[in-house]
C-alpha cells in the first residue's frame, strides 16, 4: 500500500520515485517491474536464437550498444533512419555498411510492444541485448539498470566525431574515452569486446602490409584473406583463435603483436608504458577481465542517458513517434 498526500511533499516525492525512478535522474533494475515485468525474458528470447544461429550477431549487438552510447549518450539514436530533419548515424563513416543487428532490435521491439505497449525504450532494449550477447558468447553477465528514454534526433556529424577509428592512436583513444567519463582501465577492458566479431579488410590492410612491428607470421596469415589491392569488404575474425568465444584471448594476441586493428595494438607497447599493465593482467587473469568488462559496460550504459520527461519511448525504433 502506498500512502501520499498532495499536501505532503515528502510522501508525494516518495510515491513518484516508486513509479518513476528515472525521473529523479536514477536508472533502476526494477524500472519496469510493475509495467513490463517480463521485458528481460522477452529480450533474451530473441537474442538467444539469433546468436545461436550466427555468433557474429552477438558481436554486432555489443558494438551497436557501444556506437549508441558514444554518440550523444545511450539514447537509441543509432537506430534512427534518416528523416527530413536529420541525417542519422547509420550512414556515418564508422557505421556505414558495417553496423548491423537492427533487425534483431526490431524483432525484440515488436515482441515487447505486444506485451507492454509504449513502455520500454529502444535504448534499454539495446543495453539488454548487448548484455545478453556477451553472456551467451561465454562472457560475464551483469545487472542492467533501466529507465533510459529514446532520443528524437540523431547526428551523423557526431558519429563521425566521437567514434574511434581502426587507425586511432592511443592518445586519441584515451581522450575520446575520457570525454565520456571512462578511464584507461575502462578503455582497455571494453576493447576486449574485440575478442569476438569481425573486421573489414579495408580496416586492417595498412597494419598487415605496412606495420613493421606486427608479428610476421600473423601478418602473413592475414594476408591470405586480405589482398594488398581490392577485397575491401572481405571480413576476418578479430581473434582467429576463438572467434565465437568471449574470452581473454584478445589480450594474449596483443602481447604477441597480433592485434588485427592498429587501434587495438596501440594498447600494448611491450615497454611497460600505456595500457601494458592492464593488458598483462587481463591476458593472465580472465576473472579480472570479466569483472572489469562488466563494470565498464555499466559505466558506459550511464553515458548521457535521457530520463524522466526527456526524449520519448519510441513505438518503432527506426523513427520518432
Amino acid at each position: 500500500m502506498v500512502f501520499f498526500s498532495i499536501n505532503n511533499s515528502f510522501f508525494t516525492l516518495a510515491f513518484l520515485s516508486l513509479l518513476f525512478p528515472a525521473a529523479l535522474g536514477q536508472l533502476s533494475p526494477a524500472f519496469y517491474a510493475g509495467r513490463c515485468p517480463n521485458v528481460e525474458g522477452i529480450v533474451r528470447s530473441v537474442v538467444a536464437p539469433a546468436v545461436e544461429s550466427d555468433p557474429t550477431m552477438g558481436a554486432s549487438l555489443i558494438r551497436l550498444f557501444f556506437h549508441d552510447c558514444f554518440v550523444n549518450g545511450c539514447d537509441g539514436s543509432v537506430l534512427l533512419d534518416d528523416s527530413g530533419s536529420f541525417r542519422g548515424e547509420k550512414s556515418a563513416a564508422p557505421n556505414a555498411n558495417s553496423l548491423r543487428g537492427f533487425e534483431v532490435i526490431d524483432a525484440i521491439k515488436s515482441r515487447v510492444e505486444a506485451a507492454c505497449r509504449g513502455t520500454v525504450s529502444c535504448a534499454d532494449i539495446v543495453a539488454l541485448a548487448a548484455r545478453d550477447s556477451v553472456s551467451l558468447l561465454g562472457g560475464p553477465s551483469w545487472t542492467v539498470a533501466l529507465g533510459r528514454r529514446d532520443s528524437r534526433f540523431a547526428s551523423q556529424a557526431a558519429a563521425n566525431s566521437f567514434l574511434p577509428s581502426p587507425s586511432s592512436s592511443l592518445s586519441t583513444l584515451i581522450n575520446l574515452f575520457a570525454s565520456k567519463g571512462l578511464d584507461s582501465r575502462d578503455l582497455t577492458a571494453l576493447s576486449g569486446a574485440h575478442t569476438v566479431g569481425r573486421a573489414r579488410c579495408s580496416n586492417f590492410r595498412n597494419r598487415i602490409y605496412g606495420d613493421p612491428n606486427i608479428n610476421a607470421g600473423f601478418a602473413s596469415f592475414r594476408r591470405q584473406s586480405c589482398p594488398r589491392v581490392g577485397g575491401d569488404a572481405i571480413l576476418s575474425a578479430l581473434d582467429a583463435s576463438s572467434p565465437s568465444r568471449f574470452d581473454n584471448a584478445f589480450y594474449r594476441n596483443l602481447i604477441n603483436s597480433a592485434g588485427l586493428l592498429h587501434s587495438d595494438q596501440e594498447l600494448f607497447t611491450g615497454t611497460g608504458a600505456g595500457m601494458d599493465s592492464f593488458v598483462w593482467l587481463y591476458s593472465t587473469n580472465p576473472t579480472a577481465f570479466a569483472n572489469d568488462f562488466a563494470t565498464a559496460m555499466i559505466k558506459m550504459g550511464n553515458i548521457g542517458v535521457l530520463t524522466g520527461a526527456g526524449g520519448e519511448v519510441r513505438l518503432n525504433c527506426r523513427r520518432v513517434n
